[in-house]
């Protein structure tokens, strides 16, 4: 068996697949924003490009606190990759993530326990709009 290399992990609203099989990875990013604490974020996608490698693995992929506490993650999933030439995109979604307070959380992405990627996702405190105008940034509850 011939680990594999994370060849990508992009954090995103959404993500659709073409009738080819083409993944459409729709709106990129890496902070989010709400007007107060504790709040739930709805729904954010990880989406992981697994390539370079040979055999059965488990992947896991979670969110961290910066306290380092683990906020959120989705079960274990199985990636394979039938020769050293295949790839394997893995799809994680997670649904009603909670947050206790803004920082620079963490995605984490493990392979076999082992952790192979970390970076940063910012949450963020908006100040209330001081007028009827608001604007900016829409903030999640």
């Amino acid at each position: 068996m011939l680990k594999p290399d994370l060849q990508f992990s992009v954090l995103c609203d959404d993500v659709r697949r073409e009738d080819n099989g083409k993944f459409i990875l729709i709106g990129i990013f890496e902070a989010i924003a709400t007007l107060k604490f504790p709040s739930v974020y709805n729904q954010l996608h990880v989406v992981n490009r697994w390539c370079n490698g040979e055999g059965r693995y488990r992947q896991k992929v979670r969110i961290v606190s910066p306290e380092n506490a683990t906020v959120s993650e989705v079960p274990e999933t199985e990636i394979a990759l039938s020769e050293t030439f295949a790839t394997v995109t893995a799809h994680s979604v997670f649904r009603n993530v909670p947050f206790q307070s803004p920082g620079r959380h963490w995605i984490e992405v493990l392979l076999d326990g082992d952790l192979v990627q970390r970076y940063p996702l910012m949450v963020l405190q908006l100040q209330a709009p001081a007028g009827p105008a608001g604007g900016g940034e829409r903030p999640f509850s």
